[in-house]
């Protein structure tokens, strides 16, 4: 702890510095809980407005159970002038758990149109050197047993037995200790640059989402389920938050979390029907606007509806 102080008063020093000089209209506290609070408490010092962004439940994170500190994140949370929230289901929740009754709003995950778009097949096999004439299935994003990975693992090896045509593609990041399945079948891409995960995409015949039903899954956005619809890519994915409602025309396409079974089922049912909920997926631009949006109305003092929650 005696290395950690110094940095910490430096960054409160830095912080200070910067608002002096630059005098902010809002503070937009990012990051995890500890920011949150760091945020909200600058912007009451020095009298500015201030909006917390929960890109994610920051109440999973491991450090929000040092005593106090969840008390006092959503004491900031509940106090602050503006909540953007990266899902519909975690504004809701923060709304009516915390209680929150000031402006809040969703942005969501976005995608870039200028890597993620339809692309042929074909093509992108040959590129990432994953065998052009047989079915593939698989995912691009972070391989962790929060995120149900293995429940994938078990229903390929489950559709691989009767199916030798059958391969499953995976890149990301992957946590220690997860054991990655191996075979002639099993392509392990490793950890893609981000221009490349589009070709994995691409290369799919279908992408698999997968979440535990837990406070992470509940709430998050998993941003490669946009991703995966920009590439016009046919994917299954656990019934649990937002998935849940994106896939709501599909239903055959949702499978039960922690179910490799299920998992299965639904894999096969897209290898044969190939289907694509309808819907424009938002762009990082389009969000960019909401978000711009709602900072004027928050600081449009002349409009008390700034005051309400667009939800």
């Amino acid at each position: 702890m005696r290395g950690l102080r110094p940095g910490l008063f430096s960054y409160l020093a830095q912080a200070r510095s910067l608002l002096n000089n630059f005098q902010p209209d809002v503070i937009w506290a990012c990051s995890d809980a500890l920011h949150a609070i760091f945020g909200y408490r600058l912007a009451a010092a020095y009298r500015t407005k201030c909006v917390i962004d929960l890109y994610d439940n920051f109440e999973a994170f491991g450090v929000t159970n040092i005593p106090g500190l969840r008390q006092s994140f959503r004491h900031a949370v509940r106090q602050a002038d503006g909540v953007s929230c990266f899902s519909q289901p975690l504004a809701d929740y923060v709304v009516s758990s915390y209680p929150r009754d000031k402006a809040t709003t969703v942005i969501e995950s976005g995608f870039d149109p200028q890597l993620f778009y339809p692309r042929d097949r074909a093509w992108c096999r040959q590129q990432l050197g994953l065998p052009v004439g047989s079915r593939i299935i698989g995912t691009a994003g972070a391989l962790h047993r929060s995120r149900d990975i293995e429940s994938l693992f078990h229903a390929y090896a489950m559709l691989a037995q009767t199916d030798e045509d059958l391969h499953l593609a995976l890149a990301g990041p992957r946590e220690k200790g997860l054991r990655i399945p191996s075979g002639p079948r099993i392509h392990d891409l490793q950890q893609l640059p981000h221009d490349k995960v589009p070709l994995l995409m691409g290369s799919l015949d279908v992408g698999v989402v997968s979440y535990k039903n837990s406070p992470q899954g509940r709430f998050s956005f998993p941003q490669k389920l946009y991703e995966m619809l920009a590439c016009r890519t046919p994917l299954v994915a656990a019934a649990v938050g937002c998935a849940r409602e994106v896939m709501r025309e599909l239903p055959q396409c949702l499978f039960e979390p922690k179910n490799p079974i299920d998992l299965a089922r639904a894999v096969s049912f897209q290898l044969t029907h190939h289907r694509i909920p309808d819907g424009a997926v938002p762009t990082w631009q389009a969000m960019a606007g909401e978000l711009e949006r709602f900072f004027g109305l928050l600081l449009d003092e002349r409009r008390p509806a700034a005051a309400q929650s667009p939800l």
